[in-house]
C-alpha cells in the first residue's frame, strides 16, 4: 500500500509539473492567406478582411490586431461583407478565432439557396448590398431577383423582395424587347440617399430603385455587358464599367438619360480591351476626384497584364501588379490609399504623396515573393546587432512611402491589447533566388526587416541592366511596376538550402543548391571586394563516380560592390557541387563544417582553409550520383532564355512563361516526392538493421561542435561530430592551435555506427543540460558547462534516441520511438521550458516532430518522454519538411506556400494576438438619414412607431446632446 501511495503521489506530482511547462496551442498564422479569393473593409471600424478559397476568413486591424474564422464546409469565399452596426461592443479576444461573432458576412459558392422557395440556379447570390441602416441586407441572384433579408436574423421579407417581373414591367418596351436582363451584376446605395439603391443587370441595364416606395425611379439602359456600377459621393452621378474596356458618367435625376449621359470613354482603345471589372472615383478635398479602375488593357499586346489605372488630373498611372487582381478599394478617412488584393500578395499606394509611392505592409507580407527553400530560427537578439540588421534594411526600403502623418499604417481599427515582447527573435528563410530575408517573430506580426542576395557572388544569366518592366518616357499606357511577388528564379542553382547564424559575432553562413557555402560578416559601410572561392573535393580522388547533376556556379572574379548589411567575404565551393544538406558555424574557433550526399569538410574561415575532408560516399550509391535539377535541366534552360528573349522584347509573353513555370514547379514537385520516399522509409514496429547498400547512406544529415572529453576523461578537447543517412556517427578531436598554426595540427577520427539515419545530436555535461552557444558563456547569458563529471552523448536516430557515457563511448539508455507507435523522428531540436508558476524553475527537452504530424518532448538527460501532441497532418509531407523549433519551445511550419503556422509547446513563451475592437458611435448624421420605414415595418399608429424609435439602441447612440434629441423628436413627429 505504501508503495502504490508513493507511486501515485510521484505520478501525480509529474502530472502538475507537466500542466506548469508544456501546453501545446497553435497560436497565429504569419504571412499572405493561400489563394484569396474575396476582399472587404469596414470604414467605420477599419478592419480588412479577407475570405479565401477553402472557407476561411482573416480579420486585420492595426499592427498585431488580427482574427481569423473557419467555414465547416469546404467551399471557397466569393465575397465578404462588413454588416454596419452588427458587432457588439467591446469583445475581447485573447485568440484568433472569432467564429461566430465577426461583423462579417461571408459568401461560400453556395448561399441562402435553403431559405427560398426558388431553385438553387435562381437564387444563387452574385451581389450583396449591406444596407447603411444595419437592418437589410439585399441579395441580388443569378435569376435576376433580389431579397431583402432582415438582419441580424436573416428572415427573408418577401413584401420587399424586388422580383425580376417588376422591374421588367417598368422597363420602356424598346429596351426590353430586344434583350434579356440576366443576373444582377451589382447593387449600389446611394451615399445622400439610403432609400434608393441603384441595381445593374449583366446585359446593362440599370434601374434606381426606392426601397420606401417600392418602385423604379429612373432607368439607365446601358448597351454593353456591365461589369460594375459606382454612386458618386454627392449623389449626382453613377459610374458604370463594361465588358469592352468603357466606362460611362451617367447623371441621376435626368428625365431622359440618353441625351443627360456625360462621358462614354474608353481609356485605352481604339483596339479592342479587356473589361473593367471594377470603378471607383475617390473625392479629395482640395483639387480634382481620382479615378481608379481594374483592367481595361488592350487585349493583343498587354491583355496578360494585372493593372489598376489610377488618374487624376492629367496625371494617370497604370500600376502592373504581379498576379491577378482579386479585388480593391479606397480608404477615405485619414490618409487617401489604395488597397489592392492580389492573388499573391497585398498592395497598399498612398494617394496623398507626390509619386504615389507604395506604402510597406506591417503584415500580410509574401513570404514567398521567392519560394521558400529553407528556414532558421534565433532566439534572444542581442539590441547591438539588432540594431545593425534594421538599419541596414532601412537602406533598402527608400522606395517606400515616408511617414507624412501620425500614423503611416491606414488601416487603424481595433487595439492591440498583448505586451511587449519579453525578447528579440530573428526568423531567417531562404529562398530559391538566393536571398535571405530577416524576419521580426518577436511578435504576432511577422515583419521584414533586411533582405540578403546572394547572387551578386556569382555569374548568371540575369543581365542587371536588363528589365522587362522599366518604362520608357511617353509609354502608352504608362506602366509601373508595384509588388515584390516574383516565383521566377534566374538560377535554381542560387536557392539557399542551409543558414546559420551566430547572434553573437555576427557571422552568417549560407549554403545553397550548388554545393557553395558562403560565410558573410556584418558591416555598416558599403564594400567593394572579390570573393575567392576554395574548391572542396568531397570525393578525394575516388574512381569510378560520374557525375551528371547540374554544373557549379561560376564566381565573379571582378570586384563586387556590396551594399552595408551582411557581405560575403569566403566562398567554399563543394566538388561535386551537390546539395548541401548540413551546416554549422563556431564563431569562437572561427570554423564552418558543411555536409552534402557526398560527404562533408570543415573550414576555417580566418586562415580560409581546409581542415577536413571526410568522403561519406558509398560506391553502389547510384543516386548520389544525379543532382536534384539534373532531369529539368533542358526545361530550365530553355525557361531562361526564353526569359531573356522576353525582356528584350516588346511584347509581353508571360502567359506562355507561366505555363512553361507551372511545367516546372510540377517537375520539381515531383522530384521532391521522390527524395521524399526515398528518405522515408516505410513505419515499422520493429527495429532492423539496415543495408549499407540502401541509397543516400553517406548522405550528412547533421553536424555538430562541442567541446568534450573524447580521448581521456580529465581533458576537454573541441569536437566536430557529423551523422550520417545510413547510421555513421564520426567524431573528430579538433586542436586549435595559435592562428599562426592553425592548419599544422593533425586530426584524430572516432567513428561511431548506429543503424538508422542519424537526425541529430547533442552532447550533455554532467549536470546533463545541453552544452551552451559559442561565445555565449563569454557574453555572460549562459553558465559555464560541467567539466568535472563525464559527459553524454545523445545520438538521434530516425528510431530510438539513445544515450553514450564519454569518452568511453559506451550505451547507458535508449528509448525506441518506432517500436512504441511506429513513427519516425523528422525534425529535432533542444528547447527551454520554463514553469508558468514560478520564474526560477525550467526544464531543458528534446522537441521531436515525427513522420505522422505529432510532437514529442523527451526529458534531459533521462530520454522519458513527457508529452504528446497532434500537430500537422501526417500527409503533410511539406509543412513536415519546413518545420523549425525556437530555444523556447514554440515552433514553425508551412501551411501553404506563402504562410508560417505558430505554435507554442511552452505554457510560459508563447505569442499570440490579444486584442480588442470597440464599435464607434455612430454619428448624428447617419442616424438623421436612416429611413423611418424601416423601423416602423407593421407599426400602424405614429405613437407606437415613435416609441418603437426612443426604444431603438442605436437610436440613442447617435444623441450626443439634448440639442441633437430635440431636432430629432422634431423630425419624427413630422
Amino acid at each position: 500500500t505504501i508503495k502504490r501511495f508513493r507511486r501515485h503521489g510521484h505520478e501525480s506530482q509529474r502530472d502538475r509539473l507537466k500542466q506548469e511547462l508544456f501546453h501545446f496551442n497553435k497560436t497565429v498564422e504569419h504571412g499572405f492567406p493561400h489563394q484569396p479569393s474575396a476582399l472587404g473593409y469596414s470604414p467605420s471600424l477599419q478592419l480588412l478582411a479577407i475570405g479565401n478559397r477553402s472557407g476561411a476568413i482573416k480579420l486585420y486591424g492595426a499592427p498585431g490586431v488580427e482574427f481569423m474564422g473557419l467555414h465547416d464546409e469546404n467551399a471557397a469565399v466569393t465575397q465578404v461583407h462588413f454588416l454596419p452596426h452588427q458587432v457588439k461592443q467591446k469583445h475581447e479576444y485573447t485568440t484568433h478565432s472569432v467564429a461566430n461573432k465577426a461583423a462579417t458576412l461571408s459568401l461560400v459558392s453556395s448561399p441562402f439557396c435553403s431559405r427560398f422557395s426558388a431553385p438553387p440556379s435562381v437564387t444563387r447570390v452574385t451581389a450583396v448590398l449591406a444596407h447603411s441602416s444595419g437592418e437589410l441586407l439585399l441579395l441580388g441572384t443569378e435569376g435576376g431577383h433580389v431579397f431583402v433579408v432582415e438582419v441580424p436574423g436573416f428572415r427573408e421579407l418577401e413584401e420587399r423582395n424586388i422580383s425580376l417581373d417588376q422591374v421588367s414591367n417598368s422597363v420602356p418596351d424598346d429596351y426590353i424587347g430586344r434583350r434579356n436582363l440576366e443576373h444582377v451584376e451589382a447593387l449600389q446605395e446611394n451615399p445622400v440617399n439610403p432609400n434608393q439603391v441603384v441595381i445593374g443587370y449583366g446585359r446593362g441595364l440599370m434601374i434606381i430603385w426606392d426601397l420606401e416606395k417600392q418602385r423604379a425611379i429612373q432607368h439607365i439602359p446601358a448597351t454593353q455587358q456591365l461589369e460594375s456600377v459606382w454612386w458618386t459621393e454627392d449623389g449626382s452621378y453613377i459610374l458604370s464599367s463594361h465588358s469592352d474596356g468603357s466606362y460611362c458618367r451617367w447623371m441621376v435625376g435626368a428625365e431622359d438619360v440618353n441625351e443627360e449621359e456625360e462621358k462614354s470613354d474608353i481609356p485605352y482603345g481604339h483596339f479592342p480591351c479587356k473589361a473593367i471589372s471594377k470603378i471607383v472615383q475617390l473625392p479629395t478635398e482640395k483639387g480634382p476626384p481620382f479615378l481608379l479602375f481594374s483592367g481595361g488593357m488592350p487585349r493583343a499586346s498587354y491583355g496578360d497584364r494585372h493593372c489598376i489605372t489610377v488618374i487624376q488630373n492629367k496625371t494617370q498611372v497604370a500600376l502592373d501588379l504581379t498576379s491577378r487582381i482579386i479585388d480593391f478599394f479606397v480608404i477615405r478617412d485619414g490618409p487617401n490609399a489604395l488597397v489592392v488584393l492580389v492573388e499573391e500578395e497585398l498592395v497598399v499606394i498612398d494617394l496623398q504623396t507626390e509619386g504615389w509611392p507604395v506604402i510597406q505592409t506591417p503584415y500580410l507580407v509574401p513570404l514567398h515573393s521567392s519560394a521558400i527553400t529553407c528556414s532558421h530560427h534565433i532566439s534572444t537578439i542581442p539590441i547591438k546587432l539588432w540594431e545593425r540588421v534594421i538599419a541596414a534594411g532601412e537602406l533598402q526600403n527608400t522606395h517606400y512611402s515616408k511617414k507624412v502623418w501620425a500614423n503611416p499604417w491606414p488601416i487603424t481599427g481595433g487595439q492591440n491589447l498583448a505586451p511587449d515582447p519579453p525578447q528579440r527573435d530573428l526568423l531567417l528563410t531562404g529562398h530559391e533566388d538566393g536571398t535571405v530575408c530577416f524576419w521580426d517573430a518577436s511578435g504576432v506580426c511577422l515583419y521584414p526587416m533586411y533582405k540578403l542576395s546572394t547572387a551578386a557572388v556569382f555569374h548568371t544569366d540575369a543581365d542587371p541592366n536588363d528589365n522587362m518592366n522599366q518604362g520608357t518616357e511617353g509609354e502608352w499606357p504608362p506602366f509601373r511596376k508595384v509588388g515584390c511577388f516574383d516565383p521566377y528564379s534566374d538560377d535554381p542553382r542560387l536557392g539557399i538550402q542551409k543558414i546559420h547564424l551566430c547572434k553573437y559575432s555576427g557571422y552568417l553562413t549560407v549554403a545553397g543548391t550548388a554545393g557553395q557555402i558562403l560565410v558573410l560578416e556584418l558591416n555598416d559601410e558599403a564594400a567593394e571586394q572579390t570573393v575567392e572561392a576554395k574548391v572542396v573535393d568531397l570525393l578525394q580522388g575516388q574512381e569510378g563516380f560520374r557525375w551528371k547533376g547540374h554544373t557549379r556556379l561560376d564566381v565573379r572574379e571582378e570586384p563586387v560592390l556590396f551594399p552595408p548589411g551582411f557581405q560575403p567575404f569566403a566562398l567554399v565551393q563543394c566538388q561535386p557541387p551537390a546539395v548541401v544538406t548540413a551546416l554549422t558555424l563556431h564563431s569562437e574557433w572561427k570554423l564552418v563544417a558543411f555536409g552534402t550526399s557526398h560527404g562533408f569538410g570543415l573550414y576555417d574561415y580566418q586562415q580560409k582553409n581546409n581542415v577536413l575532408i571526410k568522403c561519406t560516399l558509398n560506391p553502389s550509391d547510384q543516386l548520389a550520383m544525379e543532382g536534384p535539377l539534373s532531369r529539368v535541366k533542358s526545361i530550365k534552360k530553355s525557361l531562361r532564355q526564353s526569359f531573356r528573349r522576353m525582356r528584350r522584347s516588346r511584347v509581353s509573353l508571360r502567359k506562355h512563361h507561366v505555363n512553361n513555370a507551372a511545367k516546372i514547379q510540377d517537375a520539381n514537385a515531383r522530384l521532391e516526392a521522390e527524395l521524399a520516399e526515398m528518405e522515408l522509409a516505410p513505419v515499422q514496429r520493429k527495429i532492423e538493421a539496415r543495408s549499407s547498400d540502401d541509397s543516400f547512406t553517406g548522405l550528412v544529415r547533421t553536424l555538430y561542435f562541442a567541446d568534450t572529453f573524447l580521448s581521456d576523461s580529465s581533458h576537454n578537447t573541441p569536437s566536430l561530430w557529423a551523422g550520417t543517412n545510413g547510421g555513421c556517427v564520426f567524431a573528430f578531436m579538433l586542436r586549435l592551435p595559435p592562428v599562426e598554426h592553425r592548419a599544422d595540427e593533425p586530426v584524430t577520427e572516432i567513428q561511431l555506427m548506429h543503424r538508422a539515419p542519424v537526425v541529430g545530436i547533442v552532447v550533455l555535461d554532467g549536470h546533463g543540460a545541453p552544452l551552451p552557444e559559442p561565445l555565449e558563456v563569454a557574453h555572460d547569458l549562459a553558465r559555464s558547462p560541467d567539466l568535472q563529471g563525464s559527459h553524454h552523448l545523445l545520438v538521434i536516430s530516425e528510431e530510438q534516441f539513445k544515450v553514450f557515457t564519454l569518452p568511453k563511448v559506451s550505451a547507458k539508455m535508449k528509448l525506441k520511438l518506432t517500436a512504441v507507435d511506429g513513427s519516425r523522428v523528422r525534425r529535432v531540436g533542444v528547447a527551454w521550458f520554463g514553469s508558468s508558476r514560478s520564474e526560477d524553475y525550467g526544464e531543458s527537452g528534446l522537441v521531436v516532430l515525427t513522420n505522422q504530424g505529432d510532437l514529442h518532448v523527451v526529458s534531459l538527460p533521462g530520454v522519458k518522454m513527457q508529452v504528446q501532441y497532434p500537430c500537422i497532418r501526417r500527409e503533410d509531407v511539406s509543412g513536415i519538411a519546413s518545420c523549425v523549433f525556437t530555444k523556447h519551445g514554440q515552433g514553425f511550419y508551412l501551411i501553404s506556400p506563402s504562410e508560417f503556422e505558430r505554435f507554442s509547446l511552452s505554457t510560459r513563451h508563447v505569442v499570440e494576438p490579444r486584442c480588442l475592437v470597440e464599435v464607434p458611435l455612430h454619428s448624428d448624421n447617419s442616424t438623421k438619414h436612416r429611413p423611418l420605414s424601416f423601423l416602423e415595418n407593421n407599426v400602424k399608429s405614429q405613437r407606437s412607431c415613435l416609441y418603437n424609435v426612443l426604444c431603438h439602441r442605436e437610436f440613442w447612440s447617435g444623441c450626443n446632446d439634448i440639442t441633437n434629441l430635440l431636432c430629432l423628436l422634431r423630425e419624427l413627429t413630422c
